[in-house]
């Protein structure tokens, strides 16, 4: 029932750092910059602009600190970034990020793959890291990949993703957000996994970041909102995919997820058009269009546009 769901939704913009990590082509500091700041203009208020991971690792995201710096600040826009461990945390501090995020997964393989360690040492480099950044004022979200399917494990128990979300918050994030890495996850694993987790902790300390490689991500979303769930991270134009995933497409798109809650009257405070114009951006820099299905209908000037 729609009188059920949330009445507003929080969209939280991964695109500047999730869309751009896998592209082939590396997109100028400049552009970048322009991407973020147009992203600020739409009414988006959390936006993920860089990772200050190692260049050789992510060389698409070798100018994180260039590119924070020269960012304008807007009102009501929290800028943030991905940080790994204690030595980008330094970087992240030197370049006056207001937010950071550290990442671990559910998945001991897929862990091992991304950043080299098991589950366990990722937890005690991140108590480090949110330890460290407490104090400076940045505040610290987190996320725990491979929520529902791993590409190397196959099913994830939803015990294990709440035993991690668990920790992370009492390590001091202030939200996990839980990601289906490889899009495989269908509604029915949502509910399972997530009603578990909202066993144990509250629905707003909980996000959600959907791929859509199998084009279940609308209706993924669909369920977490099911669940009382209010905040997603999206990609604008559909960017995405992930270097340690093999087979994971792009995320869900910014657009879709606005033109979606728009048409149900769930208030986003996101402007549609606004994010297609900033998404246009990066088109221009990639010459490609974009997989989310709302840019490519306003691409065309669909008679339907508004």
């Amino acid at each position: 029932m729609v009188s059920s769901l949330p009445e507003h939704v929080t969209v939280f913009e991964v695109g500047p750092r999730d869309g751009l990590q896998n592209e082939f082509e590396t997109v100028s500091t400049g552009t970048k910059i322009r991407f973020i700041e147009q992203l600020a203009k739409t009414g988006l208020t959390q936006i993920e602009v860089t990772s200050f991971v190692s260049p050789k690792a992510i060389p698409q995201l070798a100018d994180a600190l260039e590119v924070v710096m020269r960012l304008h600040a807007t009102r009501g826009v929290t800028y943030s970034a991905l940080v790994p461990n204690l030595k980008g945390l330094e970087r992240a501090i030197e370049s006056g990020i207001q937010q950071i995020a550290v990442f671990t997964a559910a998945s001991e393989t897929f862990v091992q793959k991304n950043i080299r360690m098991d589950i366990e040492g990722s937890l005690r480099v991140f108590k480090e890291v949110i330890d460290t950044a407490k104090p400076h004022g940045i505040s610290v979200r987190g996320y725990v990949s491979t929520g529902f399917v791993c590409p190397y494990e196959g099913e994830v128990s939803k015990e294990k993703v709440a035993e991690i979300s668990k920790r992370l918050l009492e390590m001091g994030v202030y939200q996990v957000s839980i990601g289906d890495t490889i899009g495989a996850a269908s509604p029915l694993d949502v509910q399972k996994t997530i009603g578990h987790l909202l066993a144990k902790l509250p629905a707003d300390k909980i996000a959600l970041h959907f791929h859509d490689t199998y084009g279940t991500a609308m209706a993924n979303v669909y369920a977490g909102l099911q669940l009382g769930i209010s905040t997603f991270d999206t990609s604008a134009g559909g960017l995405g995919g992930c270097p340690y995933a093999p087979g994971a497409s792009g995320n869900l798109g910014t657009e879709d997820l606005i033109y979606m809650l728009d048409r149900m009257g769930i208030h986003s405070g996101v402007n549609l058009e606004a994010v297609f114009h900033a998404s246009e951006v990066i088109a221009k820099e990639l010459h490609r269009e974009l997989p989310s299905r709302q840019w490519k209908r306003l691409r065309s000037k669909d008679p339907l546009k508004s």
